[in-house]
């Protein structure tokens, strides 16, 4: 337990600055989400470029692509939030039908398979199928919240402890600290977006 206590000390005072910002950014979008501001678009947007550059830096390419896909969910979704919600001060939150339920979580499923089969032959990812997963239903998660839709934190509650469960496997306590952090806000965000969904349409 003490090595994980040093890997994570060791991680917060010997991040590079840019790390230092990726959290900041990081932390700061999630809340902004959170409290349902438009604010939380721009600071998400600059959140993903900085992984992108950090991921790339590190020649970690599928990550960084992944932020392409998470800033396109963004800029939607800011857009989607102040088009929709017309005379109203802000876009409802909504909750997905059952049917809708089922086929996000079925053609995320394929999905998985097909990125963790693809990251098996072609690469030499250490945890395909963890990481197909995360990357998959990471994306899912960032449209589900672009829509506004309740299920994207239930969703990121799931996708934060699989990837926490991850790091710590490949011994990455600092990281793994950093997504319990992300996994908290979300049980958070969870909490007061229903305590704010009052009679949402089902879609």
């Amino acid at each position: 337990m003490s090595d994980v206590w040093k890997n994570i000390w060791g991680g917060l005072v010997g991040s590079s600055w840019l790390d230092q910002v990726n959290l900041v950014l990081g932390i700061a979008g999630v809340v902004l989400m959170i409290r349902r501001t438009l604010w939380a678009f721009p600071v998400g947007l600059a959140s993903v470029a900085v992984q992108g550059v950090l991921f790339y830096q590190t020649k970690l390419y599928a990550e960084a692509t992944q932020q392409v896909f998470f800033a396109a969910a963004l800029a939607w979704g800011w857009w989607h939030w102040v088009r929709d919600r017309g005379a109203a001060p802000e876009l409802p939150v909504t909750v997905l039908s059952m049917r809708a339920r089922v086929t996000t979580a079925l053609a995320g499923l394929v999905a998985v398979a097909l990125w963790a089969v693809a990251l098996r032959r072609w690469t030499d990812a250490v945890l395909p199928w963890r990481d197909a997963f995360c990357a998959v239903f990471g994306i899912v998660a960032q449209v589900l919240q672009a829509r506004k839709s309740i299920e994207n934190w239930p969703l990121w509650v799931v996708v934060n402890t699989v990837a926490i469960a991850g790091y710590l496997t490949v011994d990455l306590a600092f990281t793994a600290f950093l997504y319990a952090i992300y996994l908290v806000l979300a049980v958070l965000g969870w909490r007061e977006w229903a305590r704010a969904m009052k009679g949402g349409a089902r879609v």
